[in-house]
Parts: C-alpha cells; sequence; structure tokens
C-alpha cells in the first residue's frame, strides 16, 4: 500500500513536470502578447479567454500527455496496485483541471475533454506498464 501511494505521488511529479515542460514549448510556439503579467489574475483571464484554438489545444494535449506519463510511471512503480496508481494519477490531473477551469475562463469543450480524456489515458498507460507473463506455446 506505501509502495502504491509513493508512486501515485511520483506519478504525480512526472506529470506535472510534463505539463510544465510542455507549457514552456508552447510559450515559444504561443508567444505571451506584449503587457501581459503572468502574475495578474486580470491579464491571466483575459489571456486564456483571447487564446488561439492551437494554444487551448496545446494545454489540452499537456493535459493528456501528463496523465499518460504519469500514469505510466506510478503503474511502473507500483507493484500489486499498477492500475489503481495509474488511475489514481488520473483522477488528480483531473483535479487539477476542474481547479483550472474554475479559476481561469476556459471554453466548455476544453474543460469537459480535459475532464474526459486523462482517467482512460492514464489506463491505457497502466494497460503499456504492465509486464505480460510470457505465452505458453501449444505442442
Amino acid at each position: 500500500m506505501i509502495r502504491s501511494t509513493l508512486a501515485v505521488l511520483l506519478g504525480l511529479i512526472v506529470a506535472l513536470a510534463a505539463m510544465l515542460l510542455l507549457e514552456y514549448l508552447g510559450m515559444s510556439l504561443f508567444p505571451l502578447p506584449p503587457g501581459i503579467d503572468l502574475d495578474n489574475e486580470q491579464d491571466l483571464a483575459r489571456l486564456v479567454a483571447s487564446a488561439s484554438i492551437g494554444k487551448k489545444l496545446w494545454v489540452l494535449a499537456g493535459w493528456t500527455l501528463a496523465a499518460f506519463a504519469g500514469g505510466w510511471i506510478a503503474a511502473r512503480t507500483s507493484r500489486l496496485h499498477r492500475t489503481g496508481a495509474a488511475l489514481g494519477v488520473g483522477v488528480l490531473i483531473v483535479g487539477g483541471v476542474l481547479l483550472n477551469a474554475a479559476l481561469l475562463p476556459h471554453p466548455a469543450w476544453m474543460t469537459v475533454a480535459g475532464v474526459l480524456l486523462p482517467i482512460p489515458v492514464a489506463w491505457f498507460a497502466a494497460r503499456l506498464a504492465t509486464p505480460r507473463p510470457p505465452r505458453q506455446s501449444t505442442p
């Protein structure tokens, strides 16, 4: 149980690192307009509301990739509860998406996709990360 909990925490750290990496890469692909102060809530809300569809898809891809990477790491790290650890990361990503949507004006399609995608993607990552027993050959 302790190992599975640590696996979820490690998966969450990897997920956050993946999101930050994509966010920094996204800043070079989608530069900030001049005069935007990211510490100012109104500027940040205006920036999110006026973001291009490409930027919004980039953020959604970041949430999804984070669920995959974090879920995969959690599943590989956990011994007994591989799928549960991966799904735990997916659930935490969904929680982050909901918090983000509550604080910033995302379009409804983005919030819905951000809520629906992480859990199945984390499950898929767990399936890929779980070792399969070798097949028995029949004589």
